[in-house]
């Protein structure tokens, strides 16, 4: 047969070509069936600030082309790790919902928590400037709970229309695949700056809690206002929030990049080795909590996922504490196959018509159903709830239940209508009965039009080395952007954020400062948001105690002893794996090498060095120590390390600790320096 034979009146070369378009040509916007549209970032909703409806035939397609374009990998939160834990509750939150599992502070309920960065593939390393997930599967004896929570409180977008469009552009560039697990490149930034509520997400992500140190020092976010709703029918709107117990801290960027070289699974290998030890992973559940008579009492929309509820206007009320304690057995049947859904609530938690959750109430479903074969996945062990469960529901791929007898639907006498449906007093699930008026439309209310007020909040609340680091951060992300105009929108953006921080921005991108005059006048500021108000502790910190044979046994033994009674680990590292012989002839056994580990791997060092060390290990020391230096992290040095020191010159000695044969006063200082986590008045060179 020729391959030029017509088809529809082209040749099949010619029908390729015109499939085959160009993103410099000028198109209408339409639905895969060809109905042009009139929008394409707003939902259909009963109203401004209505619930989104089912009718929305436009946002189902959009939507769900992007829940099935990958295949098996989740399309987002693909680089994953989890583990199993149980959670309580400290007091009884009757007054406020009739949740069970928030009731007895006696019961614990079992929880499964995954952990995970957004943007890269599941072979991506752990230690990316992104967004991590922290979604926690709560198996009540009322059915699943699922927190499915974020480490930052506000996201890019106030509707979910938008969804696929900024995943499409943070993710790798189409046309050649890179960067991957980086938002550091045009077409994100692009979509940034065409999208200006974006502006206090990007605040977050360009600050230190895009890079967070360990899982177990993350906060974790509900992100969208849920509904508590009790006995009595009173309702709360209410936000959810996870507090470590060992504070919110951070990795710095450069010690991030060389990690993802060095260790690419720095976070889950730290979880996992840190729940075999039995250091559990300990968070507080907070809660805020509004009565529906303050829904309209501040400058914000509280339904705006962009926003975030200032906790020093509406404080955080801590209910509960959840301890990971046990890992995973299987990483595919349990990391893998965990399906979660914003839409898994027991009666007592409701949702609002926030608009980015009501899109995501219908996404995660459909998302699952791609991943996992079919509608039976809540059959999977991991996702199976620990209550029995019935429904008239039947067949479907990977159907593991066995259902006995002839009827499968609703309203039977056959088995005398089993099963039936339970009423409200009895625990069944009904939906809150909120009052509805308003037109089909796709506009979104004028109190979701403020983009910049809670982006400079955000600024302000920052310390002096917080506000440079989100400055750093900046200068390479859009650094790495190509097209000059890009460059310019984004900092003329931030602009009306804060002029210094766009200042500094174009100084070093070599674009025009805005205005000053353009930038927000908020003043106000939210101290819990800086990192440098949170709690820390020394437990769980890592050491790397770094000897040679000939080393001070006295003086390094009784350390150790000292810093792992303070729960601190230690870890022994020399220049070879095997016992190192002390002054004294007695041994320690390095476990770690110059070779295998790197001072990123570790929150502070302990140069004790020995005697009988050559120059190769001296100069390795040496850049161990100069590495943690400039990393800010606590550094003690006795022995030979002391000589080391002062060889390198370096510029402060802030965070430097000395032991002159005094091990119990340096302990003591090393242990308050690894709680201090870092130093960021210290001086680099």
């Amino acid at each position: 047969m020729n391959e030029d034979k017509k088809i529809n009146g082209n040749s099949k070369n010619e029908q390729l070509e015109y499939f085959r378009s160009a993103d410099s040509e000028d198109k209408e916007l339409t639905t895969n069936q060809g109905l042009k549209l009139t929008e394409d970032e707003l939902s259909l909703t009963a109203g401004e600030r209505g619930p989104t409806l089912i009718e929305d035939f436009h946002f189902r397609e959009k939507m769900t082309h992007f829940d099935h374009e990958r295949i098996p990998e989740r399309v987002v939160h693909a680089r994953g790790f989890a583990a199993h834990g149980e959670f309580q509750v400290y007091e009884s939150m009757k007054n406020y919902t009739k949740a069970k599992f928030l009731q007895d502070p006696h019961v614990k309920t079992p929880v499964f928590v995954r952990f995970s960065t957004v943007v890269g593939s599941r072979g991506s390393m752990d230690t990316p400037r992104d967004v991590r997930g922290f979604a926690t599967k709560f198996y009540t004896e009322e059915g699943n709970f699922d927190l499915v929570a974020n480490n930052f409180p506000v996201f890019f977008i106030q509707d979910g229309m938008k969804f696929p469009d900024v995943v499409h552009a943070i993710k790798p560039e189409p046309h050649n695949e890179m960067p991957q697990a980086s938002g550091a490149h045009d077409t994100f930034w692009d979509w940034v700056s065409q999208n200006q509520e974006s502006a206090h997400m990007v605040m977050w992500l360009m600050s230190d809690r895009a890079i967070p140190r360990s899982y177990r020092m993350m906060e974790g976010f509900g992100v969208h206002t849920f509904r508590f709703i009790n006995d009595e029918g009173n309702v709360h709107f209410v936000k959810f929030h996870w507090k470590p117990v060992l504070g919110t801290h951070s990795l710095v960027w450069d010690e991030a990049q060389k990690l993802g070289g060095k260790d690419p699974d720095y976070n889950r290998r730290d979880l996992w080795e840190s729940i075999n030890m039995g250091n559990y992973a300990e968070y507080e559940l907070g809660v805020q909590i509004l009565e529906e008579k303050d829904e309209f009492a501040f400058d914000f929309d509280i339904l705006d996922s962009t926003k975030i509820w200032p906790e020093e206007d509406v404080p955080v009320r801590i209910i509960g504490k959840m301890t990971l304690n046990r890992n995973v057995d299987n990483v595919f049947a349990e990391t893998e196959q965990v399906a979660f859904h914003v839409g898994n609530v027991v009666a007592g938690v409701d949702f609002t018509n926030d608009p980015l959750l009501q899109t995501r109430l219908f996404s995660y479903t459909d998302t699952q159903l791609l991943r996992l074969g079919g509608p039976n996945f809540h059959e999977i062990p991991i996702n199976r709830p620990v209550c029995p469960f019935h429904n008239n529901q039947r067949d479907g791929f990977h159907r593991q239940t066995i259902n006995k007898g002839q009827v499968s639907y609703r309203n039977n006498s056959l088995a005398n209508n089993s099963p039936h449906t339970v009423d409200e007093k009895n625990g069944g699930f009904a939906h809150y009965q909120e009052k509805i008026d308003g037109r089909k439309i796709r506009a979104r209310s004028k109190s979701f039009e403020d983009h910049f007020s809670q982006a400079k909040l955000f600024w302000n609340s920052m310390s002096h080395a917080e506000k440079q680091h989100i400055i750093d951060a900046f200068c390479f992300e859009v650094g790495k952007v190509q097209y000059k105009p890009i460059q310019q929108r984004v900092v003329d953006m931030f602009g009306h954020v804060d002029h210094e921080l766009a200042a500094a921005i174009a100084q070093k991108l070599d674009v025009s400062i805005p205005p000053a005059h353009v930038q927000s006048k908020v003043t106000k500021a939210s101290p819990a948001l800086s990192q440098e108000n949170t709690p820390k502790l020394a437990k769980t910190r890592k050491v790397a105690v770094i000897i040679s044979n000939g080393f001070n046994s006295s003086d390094v033994k009784t350390t150790i002893e000292i810093l792992q009674a303070s729960g601190v680990q230690v870890a022994i590292l020399s220049d070879k794996l095997g016992p190192i012989v002390a002054d004294d002839n007695s041994k320690l056994s390095a476990k770690h090498t110059f070779d295998t580990d790197s001072s990123v791997i570790f929150d502070g060092l302990y140069i004790a060095g020995g005697a009988k060390a050559d120059k190769m290990f001296e100069k390795k020391a040496k850049m161990f120590m100069q590495e943690a230096f400039d990393h800010y992290k606590p550094i003690g040095v006795s022995g030979e390390g002391e000589q080391w020191l002062n060889d390198i010159q370096l510029p402060s000695q802030t965070g430097v600790i000395i032991n002159r044969h005094q091990p119990d006063h340096f302990s003591k200082q090393l242990i308050e320096a690894l709680a201090a986590h870092r130093f960021w008045d210290r001086t680099i060179s």
